[in-house]
């Protein structure tokens, strides 16, 4: 008796459950579609708009959590049932977003789907025309990315401004970092900090974690470029703020003690106030001639038509947001490329012999890399463009429609967000074969370049300093692969995709001096 009254309260309680599950969801797709209707727009995209307020978040969080963040995508074709019903109805398992399958009632292969993700109503495009059309049409899509990530960027950064003052702002800190010229200039700051920072590496014999040390050297080179300087304490603390300023990009904008937004105001506080101070001791000091000049020089003497200079918090929120995006990426890329090679021996020695050949073959009184043998080096390029497609630095790139707008057949409306997700073309099989495996041999066919390949982004809003990175990880890749070694302890390790893909234990390692 006892027992059939608890299969049956078990009932009663999986039943009403699935019963509010519905109306709620049925509630929350009412309120976002009803409206259209009676505008007679053409209808919203295919997709599920999840929880009144909460949206998709927990699938999103579930599958960036796992060992397969891209289950995420997958399972977004598919109808949803309640977590409870896996266990009370067997039959329907196959179909609900926690369970993994084959089965279930698709949206369709129109690679455009509604959502609600990071607090907003979004549109996912995921497909090489739509993303390149989202991210070529300024008109329409403007930036936006979530509050939290605006609200650390700053007002006044590359993501907070419109459209005109970021073409302005953009030119001002893009034209000292690209070109032949100032390219080749920037090979020997670089390499004035890599040669060193691996030597001091190899010589420590605890095991380091190999990602915190290249996140090191990467804004080591982005200080001395943006800052002119490279002083261990700013460094140091910087690598500190920033760690603790990245897990709250994406986060839920709570500022309340024990949330990550909360810990990375905090910390945006302590790295405004440091360039704040490095402007301040500038202004005061009339031996600039004596020192390297950096971006925030030339930002200090920049004057706008009528004269007038840029405010201190125009250059704080520039400079914060390009040496975080600049250093990160750098870090990231370079930590897998060798985590890759590492795992692959045969291509490990391929590329490590065209680095020796570059060496071997250059006149003896030469001392260094030129920029001339960097450009025509052909594997490595290859290694590093097949890192940043494998890694995904970045899942996706955020836009936001200001008006109602009619994309291939479908109405964005006024206020959401479109998110350009990049990370499902690079991991396409339809357009890279074997997409899981890492094969620097598939760029030799250069057909996948500009519509199916934008980790740097794409049109107008491209990642300014792309050329600078990829100089910054050649050079730092050349005398990794003819010198030294990495000797992974977790080489199988799980990885932590968010806030960025990575090993959970920021891979664990030793560097090691060839002889």
């Amino acid at each position: 008796m006892g027992l059939e009254l608890l299969c049956s309260l078990v009932a009663v309680l999986a039943a009403t459950y699935a019963i509010l599950f519905g109306l709620l969801k049925k509630l929350n797709e009412w309120y976002y579609v009803s409206w259209l209707r009676k505008k007679q727009a053409p209808p919203l995209p295919p997709g599920d708009m999840g929880w009144p307020f909460i949206g998709n978040m927990f699938s999103f969080l579930r599958a960036f959590n796992s060992q397969d963040p891209d289950s995420f995508i997958l399972n977004l074709n598919k109808r949803s049932l309640p977590f409870f019903l896996c266990f009370t109805n067997k039959t329907l398992s196959r179909n609900c977003y926690c369970c993994i399958g084959t089965g279930g009632n698709r949206y369709g292969g129109t690679s455009i789907y509604r959502t609600h993700l990071f607090g907003s109503p979004s549109v996912i495009v995921c497909s090489p025309e739509l993303c390149r059309k989202v991210l070529t049409d300024d008109e329409h899509f403007l930036f936006g990315y979530p509050s939290s990530a605006i609200q650390l960027g700053g007002k006044k950064s590359l993501y907070g401004v419109p459209n005109s003052e970021h073409r302005r702002l953009r030119r001002l800190t893009t034209d000292p970092i690209n070109g032949h010229r100032a390219l080749a200039l920037y090979v020997r700051h670089i390499e004035d900090i890599v040669i060193p920072s691996l030597e001091e590496l190899a010589a420590m014999n605890p095991p380091i974690k190999f990602f915190n040390e290249m996140k090191r050297i990467g804004l080591k080179v982005i200080a001395q470029v943006f800052l002119g300087s490279t002083k261990d304490s700013v460094v140091s603390s910087m690598v500190k703020y920033y760690t603790e300023l990245f897990p709250g990009v994406l986060s839920l904008p709570f500022n309340i003690p024990g949330f990550a937004f909360h810990r990375a105001l905090k910390a945006r506080k302590k790295l405004v106030k440091m360039i704040q101070d490095e402007l301040d001791e500038r202004r005061a000091t009339t031996l600039v001639q004596d020192r390297k000049k950096g971006m925030m020089d030339l930002l200090m003497e920049v004057e706008g038509e009528k004269g007038e200079k840029l405010e201190d918090e125009h250059i704080i929120d520039l400079l914060l947001l390009i040496m975080f995006a600049g250093h990160e990426t750098t870090a990231h890329t370079m930590m897998w490329a060798l985590i890759y090679l590492n795992h692959h021996p045969e291509m490990l020695r391929k590329a490590k012999e065209e680095q020796e050949m570059i060496i071997k073959t250059r006149p003896s009184s030469q001392k260094g890399l030129t920029l001339s043998e960097i450009k025509q080096m052909e594997y490595l390029p290859k290694v590093i463009d097949e890192s940043l497609r494998r890694s995904n630095f970045a899942f996706a790139i955020f836009r936001k429609v200001e008006a109602d707008v009619n994309f291939n057949g479908y109405t964005i409306p006024k206020g959401w967000k479109v998110v350009v997700w990049h990370r499902a073309l690079h991991m396409d099989p339809n357009i890279y074969s074997n997409p899981k495996e890492f094969l620097p041999s598939r760029w030799e066919n250069h057909r996948f370049k500009g519509r199916t390949f934008i980790p740097f982004g794409a049109g107008s809003r491209t990642c300014p300093g792309a050329d600078l990175a990829k100089l910054e990880i050649s050079i730092a890749l050349h005398y990794f692969l003819v010198n030294y070694k990495l000797e992974e302890l977790n080489p199988n390790g799980p990885i932590t995709y968010l806030p960025l893909p990575r090993p959970a234990d920021d891979c664990l390692a030793r560097i090691i001096k060839l002889p």
